[in-house]
């Protein structure tokens, strides 16, 4: 059987032949790519010549293409459009691939010639990329374990298979939940307060699942349904928030809980193997953080505003409600308020925010006006799903930059959340061009039907877009550095920065027009929704900050510590305690048993990234402020320092480049309203 993994694409920028890719392709291309690396890597350590840039990091560099190529498809198959056969066959491929790395990683040959090029470094007459290379080489080997001995690289190597295997069937059994909790509804009155729109969604959703005649509301990754902000009936609002907490701990072949305690005990124990006190202080090593106790000084000093800012709301709603105020009715009432207050109700927002309008004149037409960059629709090109649109995108002069995938909708075999993926990443080693994917979980109306993006959905389709912006734009000489590949606490400042066009005058003006009458949203409305911008960020802020310290309290753990730990629920009450934030009226962003970001999502002990980028992304929008906003200039300045440099160099000195000064974390404290 012809594999079309075997060779490179011959399609427009090497994008997968997606038509000719069927599940039965993946785990034979993936077992001979894992082949054909190891036998490069011994290719490298076989030499007998002295060790040099060009004999061991070039070859290093230039190793397992054909795994890369098979791999990003895979896992990009995997998460938007699994199927019992990819979900059997990622569980299979999980500790192989665990070992694989392993055998890379751990290869003490490997490690010795890297280390040779390394205490070498000022004698070799590198430019910055090339030394840089280097040094992210050595330091990731090190971390990894390459310089234990036999008997303690066995033990990690068992940990490392057993933890993956662990990882992706949290995610499975998450995805399973997820599915089977969404909510039945028999009688469309039961929706009131949602648009026809939505209806129209949960409607088709039903019937998706053959329930004709019925309404299923489908849950989204985050504890709070963006849908509880209009559902009038209060019981269904119930039904929706119950369910949605209630994945990954009912009992059953779905139950995270002796999963997660696992995925704990042992990436304690692998931290201490490695040296380190726990596996936040292994993680953040090599972050910008550095150390668990700056980022516990960073959340410790937001928490306590936080959660007075969200005390105080809570006040006001339950004055309006006139009774108790609980988890299902905050995002209720939270509306009304800002209806009250601000004459601002965010539901009557989605008649302007059409998708196909917003992807165009917003998104597009964002990254037009300050980077100079077009888009072309690519129908004769196909994605891994039908419903995939694949765009071109060049630079303003007309040279290619890549393609830009975007997959809009939700269905069962997607798993939750919004995200972007690289399904080929640009270097000048292996000429390879850049294509990014998109992907979100928007209902998909009836056909005929308009698709309206809520506000949030607005929001997030932006933040997802930058880094999309971000893969795009970096260009490097090496695989290492390509698109996000950067520290995690510093990949979420991009897309950080890139939501903030979302409600630029010249940016909303364009895309926020009726569906139906075609006029602009008012002015003052838009006056209105910046002015009330600040309200409910105690809620915002809290729950984000509650899941982001519950992340660090799990693996700040000793290995003897979370050894004892045997009650989920118990830990997670006494760890939000600990710090404030277990108000029930504002649970967690994410319980543990549904906390994908950390227990399968490459998040763990590193949740707190989002806020920890945002003191970037507060300090860069005031610097766009003072400097005339969104001109080419300031985005052709933003793109050289920051988003071009991919991951070719450390993100701070860039930072300090393209500020002039270190970030200042004054902007994020007035944006989220956290000054005393």
């Amino acid at each position: 059987m012809s594999n079309p993994f075997l060779a490179p694409s011959t399609l427009p920028y090497q994008l997968p032949p997606f038509a000719e890719i069927t599940d039965e392709h993946y785990a034979p291309a993936i077992e001979q790519g894992m082949a054909e690396q190891l036998a490069e890597i011994q290719n490298i350590t076989r030499r007998r010549d002295m060790p040099t840039f060009e004999n061991t990091m070039v070859p290093l560099e230039s190793s397992g293409q054909l795994l890369t190529r098979v791999l990003r498809v895979f896992y990009n198959k995997a998460s938007a459009d699994s199927s019992d056969s990819t979900n059997a066959l990622e569980e299979e491929l999980a500790p192989k691939l665990a070992a694989h790395e392993d055998a890379i990683k751990l290869d003490s040959a490997l490690y010795w010639r890297i280390a040779q090029v390394h205490e070498r470094l000022d004698e070799l007459g590198l430019n910055p990329e090339q030394r840089y290379l280097v040094e992210r080489h050595y330091t990731e080997m090190t971390l990894a374990g390459a310089g234990l001995d036999d008997a303690q690289k066995t033990r990690l190597s068992e940990l490392n298979a057993r933890l993956s295997t662990l990882t992706t069937k949290f995610e499975k059994n998450l995805l399973a939940d997820t599915n089977e909790l969404a909510i039945v509804i028999d009688d469309a009155a039961e929706l009131d307060g949602l648009s026809p729109g939505e209806i129209s969604a949960a409607s088709q959703a039903a019937a998706d699942r053959n329930l004709k005649g019925k309404y299923l509301i489908t849950l989204v990754l985050p504890t709070g349904h963006p849908w509880l902000e209009s559902l009038t009936n209060r019981a269904v609002r119930a039904r929706v928030m119950a369910a949605s907490r209630a994945r990954g701990s009912r009992g059953g072949e779905h139950d995270n809980r002796e999963v997660l305690l696992e995925i704990v005990r042992l990436r304690a124990e692998r931290a201490e193997l490695l040296g380190f006190d726990n596996h936040a202080a292994f993680v953040t090593a090599d972050q910008t953080a550095k150390t668990p106790a700056r980022v516990a000084e960073m959340l410790d000093r937001l928490a306590p505003a936080a959660a007075r800012n969200a005390a105080a709301e809570q006040q006001k709603l339950e004055a309006l409600a006139g009774h108790p105020i609980e988890a299902h009715d905050w995002a209720f009432y939270n509306e009304k308020v800002r209806k009250a207050d601000y004459d601002v109700d965010t539901s009557e927002l989605r008649p302007y925010f059409e998708a196909e309008r917003v992807l165009q004149q917003g998104v597009f037409a964002a990254a037009t006006k300050v980077y100079g960059i077009t888009f072309s629709e690519r129908t004769d090109l196909v994605g891994y799903h039908p419903e995939v649109r694949v765009f071109e995108v060049r630079n303003e002069e007309g040279t290619e930059l890549g393609l830009y995938l975007l997959d809009l909708y939700t269905r069962d075999s997607k798993r939750g959340g919004a995200w972007m993926n690289e399904l080929i990443g640009q270097n000048t080693l292996l000429e390879h061009p850049t294509i990014v994917t998109n992907n979100l979980n928007v209902p998909k109306p009836a056909a005929g039907e308009p698709t309206l993006l809520t506000y949030d959905e607005v929001n997030t389709f932006f933040h997802e877009f930058g880094h999309a912006l971000h893969g795009l734009f970096a260009h490097v000489t090496y695989p290492r550095f390509t698109g996000t590949n950067v520290y995690r606490d510093f990949v979420e400042f991009p897309s950080q920065v890139n939501e903030m066009w979302m409600l630029w005058p010249e940016i909303v003006n364009d895309y926020a027009v009726h569906h139906v009458t075609g006029e602009p949203i008012p002015a003052e409305v838009l006056e209105r929704v910046r002015a009330a911008q600040l309200w409910g960020e105690g809620f915002a802020t809290s729950e984000y900050l509650a899941a982001a310290l519950l992340d660090q309290a799990w693996h700040t753990l000793s290995a003897d510590e979370a050894a004892a730990v045997t009650d989920v629920a118990a830990f997670e009450a006494a760890a939000l305690a600990r710090v404030g934030l277990d108000n029930p009226a504002v649970p967690t962003r994410y319980s543990s048993t549904y906390f994908a970001h950390t227990f399968s999502g490459g998040y763990d002990a590193g949740y707190y990234s989002y806020i920890w980028s945002e003191v970037l992304d507060a300090d860069t929008v005031q610097w766009f402020e003072e400097n005339g906003g969104l001109s080419r200039a300031n985005g052709d300045r933003f793109r050289q320092f920051v988003l071009g440099l991919g991951g070719a160099g450390d993100p701070l000195d860039a930072y300090r480049a393209f500020r002039g000064r270190d970030a200042v974390i004054e902007p994020l404290l007035e944006r989220r309203g956290l000054v005393a």
